[in-house]
This record gives structure tokens, sequence and C-alpha cells, in this order.
């Protein structure tokens, strides 16, 4: 509608933010995932880099990136929930979730 003043809202998905001390930036947290981005972050070293879940019909995203405050630490932040079983079992998931913190993020 031209001149109406209305504007569409697109809903946003719920954020779930982990932070875990490990050496390696990417996790295995049993699914699998495609880049598709990175980019330079304002105030931060560390670049932040963009996945999709591969799984046909999953709209899952993440974006991963190192904190500048404490190089060890690496942030994930999970947008949407999957909508398929893990592919895969990880070895060291039960190191990995006594690691991290969890914070769910309303933006």
């Amino acid at each position: 509608m031209k001149g109406s003043g209305t504007k569409i809202k697109k809903e946003r998905k719920e954020r779930y933010a982990f932070q875990t001390r490990s050496q390696v930036d990417i996790l295995d947290d049993g699914y699998r995932w495609r880049k598709y981005g990175q980019k330079a972050v304002k105030n931060n070293k560390f670049p932040r880099s963009y996945y999709k879940c591969t799984q046909q019909g999953c709209n899952v995203k993440k974006q991963v990136q190192r904190l500048s405050k404490d190089e060890g630490v690496v942030v994930t932040t999970y947008e949407g929930m999957h909508n398929h079983h893990i592919e895969k079992s990880t070895d060291n998931f039960e190191h990995i979730l006594s690691q991290i913190q969890i914070y769910n993020t309303q933006f």
C-alpha cells in the first residue's frame, strides 16, 4: 500500500548465545554448517563468521566470534531451532557442555 505508512515488521527468531573456552573457533555440535559470510566487527580484532545449517528445509543460522577481551573464549550464537536430529554423535560434546555459559538473547 503506497503511502499508508504501515510497515510490516519481520518476526525475529529466538537467539541463544554460548560462551566456550576453546582454542578452536568452530566447535563440533553435531550439525553440519555452511559458511556464508564473515565481517569485521567494530571494537573487536576478531571477525564474526556466519553459518547456515546444511539440512534441507532447516533455517537455523549461527554466528561465531572470539571475544576481544579474552581471546580464549568463543561466542557462538544460534538463531532458530533445528527441525531434524543431530547428524552425528560427538565424542567431545559432553566436554563442550561442561564449559559453556548459556545466554538467551532477545534482540
